[in-house]
């Protein structure tokens, strides 16, 4: 097997909200909730606080937020001050888009990578978003980023339709026709305060079946992202993923990282698993 990664972003990578609690949407998986926990920072104190971030050892971050009305995340509207940070810091940029069209070409071109969540079913999207989008508008996407040579990063979450898994197969066909280094799967966690408060998380086995096929469909970088349950579904799950072959990792259980370098060759970096 090739070497795991396992990321730890928290330590020097830490996650930013451009819209500070706000998001037109209210999700059934998420209500808000993730933004929470984001640090918030504005348009004008954006760029000093990257400069703070590099002047204290941190080597990223990650650029999200909610969706606004057009259904994107407004990094567009930070263009300059993205282009700056690029100018005046080492930093590595990770986005978080939502609906970007050609128009955003001018300011992707300046972060290092796009993490952009991927449904692969209609209804799902209509379920849990409630918006009227379908599985082309996101292959459009996927289209635009790809063919002006953006490294984007899909995001499948495992159990986003209330907890039952089977549109992820579909998804990951989809994927793997594109030119794509890294696939990164996350699993539900049902979130106090949302609508999936009390759905049943998706099982251990069924979601490392998930990961098996995705193993053995996609030739480039499998890595297990940030977003999946945790106490001893984490531990189960997690060492499931790795000896079915991911690449990455990230914030696995100290157990786990001590046994991992029992049965892998093992490198741990404080970035997104994207990056």
């Amino acid at each position: 097997m090739r070497k795991l990664k396992i990321y730890i972003p928290g330590i020097k990578f830490p996650s930013i909200s451009l819209t500070g609690g706000y998001c037109s949407l209210n999700c059934a998986h998420c209500g808000k909730h993730y933004l929470e926990g984001m640090l918030k920072v504005t348009r004008s104190s954006l760029v000093e606080y990257c400069k703070s971030l590099e002047r204290e050892g941190y080597v990223g971050c990650l650029l999200s937020g909610g969706l606004d009305n057009r259904l994107k995340v407004p990094l567009d509207k930070f263009a300059e001050e993205i282009k700056a940070i690029k100018r005046e810091t080492k930093l590595k940029l990770n986005a978080h888009v939502g609906f970007i069209d050609e128009k955003d070409l001018g300011w992707i071109k300046y972060v290092d990578a796009v993490s952009l969540d991927f449904v692969g079913a209609d209804e799902v999207i209509k379920r849990v978003y409630k918006i009227d989008k379908t599985v082309k508008d996101y292959l459009k996407i996927l289209d635009i980023l790809t063919e002006n040579g953006v490294r984007v990063a899909p995001h499948i979450t495992i159990g986003l339709d209330f907890g039952k898994i089977w549109w992820e197969y579909k998804a990951i066909d989809m994927l793997v026709e594109y030119p794509i280094d890294v696939l990164v799967l996350d699993v539900l966690i049902p979130t106090k305060g949302s609508e999936m408060e009390n759905v049943e998380k998706p099982s251990v086995e069924e979601s490392l079946e998930v990961v098996r096929y995705a193993r053995e469909r996609f030739d480039g970088e499998l890595s297990i992202g940030c977003m999946r349950p945790l106490g001893k579904w984490r531990l189960e799950f997690d060492r499931g993923a790795i000896l079915a072959g991911v690449d990455r990792i990230t914030n696995p259980p100290r157990k786990v990282i001590e046994w991992a370098k029992t049965v892998r060759e093992v490198e741990i970096i404080y970035e997104c698993c994207v990056m």
